[in-house]
């Protein structure tokens, strides 16, 4: 307890309310999952480093590691960051989480902030998107151009952020088309081209004419390319990797928060709070906010697009809720009933499927 104490008195006089010295350039690390290549998770994140390092100019000085595991090899890395003088120090994967909370607590006078992740301390935070959000409209597309009423979804990690993908995708299909099902493959893979493929493979042998997808590179869009079938881009724009299949990506645009969160550590606004659960603070937004953003929607006839871009508009300005009553699981069980609506804590605690979505959730 003493030592916490201590931990945390540190961190508050190190951290709240300082703008950090200009004497030099504020260094700002990033640890990448993936190569940035040019498309995907990795890439989104690469472009959101550009645009801060353009932003701030000769006010900041970035870097990355690409290629590194989630699990042990990651604490070394964001170690050494801390030891190569970085005072920021962003780690964008789910599964650095336990890593980057082990180094924040070693190092209070440095800044932590993780991507998708809930566990925070004074000097880490965490950010988000609403990657939900998309997938609403991705299923609203699906309901109305697919002919056989099957869909195919190649699932990376069975966790509540690919379970409310999945749903919101089944709540926008069944909101056009009360046919329509979704039929999962996981990959337990963020990232394997020869996964995401072959499970593409499998599931338009299935029957299903459209495809979408939680995972990171363009092969299943470039399988449905060469099968004659549609889908959906992931991250990032992947219309060059299959022009006559990509109906629209949702592309992850990591630029504004980054920028938002530098800007806390230069002018001294970062805020610890008050509780362990609120210690640096939680950001998750969406498409209202310009942190998702949905490219031109092509390869749809404009009927569809103009429902696509009713959808998007109605989850911009709050008179579309995705989860919203009535709402049951597909077993039949109900977990909204009308005028109730889902708020953060259940979209977080989704270990069920919606209406639309078959099969069960692996264990």
């Amino acid at each position: 307890m003493k030592k916490t104490m201590i931990f945390l008195l540190t961190t508050l006089l190190s951290l709240a309310g300082v703008a950090v010295a200009q004497d030099q350039p504020l260094k700002v690390g990033f640890v990448y999952l993936t190569t940035p290549g040019d498309h995907g998770w990795t890439y989104a994140h690469e472009i959101g480093r550009q645009q801060l390092q353009d932003h701030f100019g000769d006010r900041i000085e970035t870097t990355y590691v690409e290629n590194v595991p989630e699990g042990p090899d990651a604490t070394r890395v964001i170690r050494e960051l801390v030891n190569d003088g970085n005072k920021v120090i962003f780690t964008t994967s789910f599964g650095y989480m336990e890593q980057t909370l082990r180094v924040s607590k070693a190092h209070p006078d440095v800044f932590f902030d993780h991507i998708t992740g809930y566990k925070r301390a004074p000097n880490m935070a965490t950010g988000n998107i609403r990657f939900y959000e998309g997938r609403y409209v991705e299923g609203v597309v699906a309901g109305l151009m697919t002919e056989s009423d099957k869909i195919g979804y190649v699932a990376s990690f069975p966790i509540p952020e690919v379970i409310q993908g999945i749903n919101a995708f089944a709540r926008g299909l069944r909101a056009v088309n009360d046919d329509a099902s979704i039929n999962i493959i996981w990959v337990n893979s963020w990232y394997d081209p020869v996964k995401e493929g072959d499970a593409a493979k499998v599931l338009i042998a299935e029957g299903a004419d459209i495809l979408a997808q939680h995972t990171d590179s363009p092969a299943m869009l470039q399988t449905a390319e060469k099968a004659g079938v549609k889908g959906f881009g992931q991250s990032s724009d992947m219309h060059q990797f299959a022009p006559n299949a990509q109906l629209f990506a949702s592309v992850n645009n990591w630029g504004p928060y980054y920028i938002a969160q530098v800007q806390k550590v230069l002018d001294g606004s970062w805020t610890t709070g008050a509780a362990p659960d609120h210690w640096a603070g939680n950001t998750w937004k969406g498409l209202a906010d310009n942190y998702l953003v949905l490219t031109e929607f092509r390869n749809m006839p404009a009927s569809v697009a103009a429902a696509a871009t009713k959808a998007r508009d109605g989850i911009i300005n709050g008179s579309l809720d995705i989860f919203a009553g009535p709402m049951k699981t597909n077993t039949g069980k109900t977990i909204l009933s009308s005028g109730e609506v889902l708020d953060d804590g259940g979209l977080w605690a989704m270990d069920y499927y919606v209406e639309g979505v078959e099969g069960a959730i692996p264990k």
